[in-house]
């Protein structure tokens, strides 16, 4: 059984849908953060403040290469696992990568006034999800097998939308 893997940015729903995925099929649940702070022993942010981003990177891409050889998960990524083409194509061999699209306009709303989220906190908040997701929506783009229009649905919908994509297994 192949894994569904969800992609986008922050704000998108990746988690929310996966969880919704996971208990409608009866398949585990993956975070891609999560497998990563269980490989490394310690939270992302002990791992981006003492050994780097780049440090991060590989162990997302050593946890997405054990990802890849499990069946029937449900996948939710960080918002920049799939934004290496090498990670993305180790993901790729166990699964099918839906990218969550979502409007910036939408995003905005969403992220307003999240607070846990360290890339966010700036006073410059509007402009920044703008910039990022300029860089990274033709990232999610190429490492996407199937693109899922996330504007105005439901989660029950786009959930819908990703299983008219996966075979009865």
């Amino acid at each position: 059984m192949k894994n569904i893997i969800l992609c986008g940015f922050m704000g998108c729903g990746k988690t929310t849908i996966a969880l919704r995925l996971a208990d409608q099929l009866q398949r585990p649940y993956i975070d891609t953060d999560a497998a990563v702070v269980e490989r490394a022993g310690k939270s992302i942010r002990e791992i981006f403040e003492q050994e780097g981003e780049a440090q991060f990177r590989l162990l997302e891409q050593q946890a997405a290469a054990a990802l890849s050889k499990q069946g029937g998960c449900i996948i939710a990524t960080g918002g920049g696992t799939v934004l290496n083409a090498a990670t993305a194509q180790l993901l790729r061999e166990g699964g099918t990568i839906f990218f969550l699209d979502v409007p910036e306009a939408e995003l905005q709303r969403r992220l307003a006034r999240v607070t846990n989220r360290p890339l966010l906190n700036r006073p410059d908040r509007s402009a920044f999800i703008t910039r990022l997701l300029a860089v990274r929506r033709p990232l999610y783009l190429a490492a996407a097998d199937v693109v899922i229009d996330c504007a105005g649905k439901s989660p029950d919908a786009v959930c819908a939308a990703i299983l008219q994509h996966c075979p009865q297994e």
